[in-house]
């Protein structure tokens, strides 16, 4: 620990003067060049883009037979509960055109250990994840 007081971090005032006349000279981004429109090869690239293709919700609506992964993965966000399960025993039990996400939520009822008695509060919340 020393003895110095905070303000020795602190610039002098004619250095801040020095800093604020540099920082005057320099050119700063030209407020023309964020006003021209992208051209149309940056928004087809970004609309061809496969991280963008489906949003979380359509990923969870979609069916089994669907899925490309061969291992699917489910937590919980209250219990902290991971249930894997692999695409081929996921289609043998509930079949190929059962929808991810009734077939996630079973399979985290079916072991859900936060029993309250009260319907609202009952079971599992599910939290959808990428291996």
């Amino acid at each position: 620990m020393t003895d110095r007081p905070a303000s020795w971090r602190m610039p002098t005032p004619k250095q801040m003067e020095k800093l604020a006349a540099k920082a005057a000279r320099r050119p700063g981004p030209s407020a023309a060049a964020s006003d021209a429109p992208l051209p149309a090869e940056y928004w087809e690239s970004v609309l061809k883009d496969p991280r963008v293709a489906a949003t979380g919700a359509e990923k969870r609506e979609r069916r089994l037979s669907e899925i490309q992964r061969h291992l699917l993965r489910i937590s919980c966000r209250r219990c902290e509960r991971t249930v894997e399960i692999q695409k081929a025993d996921a289609v043998r039990l509930y079949g190929s055109n059962a929808i991810w996400k009734d077939v996630a939520q079973r399979l985290l009822d079916n072991t859900c250990l936060q029993r309250t008695g009260r319907h609202e509060e009952d079971g599992c919340w599910p939290a959808f994840e990428t291996p």
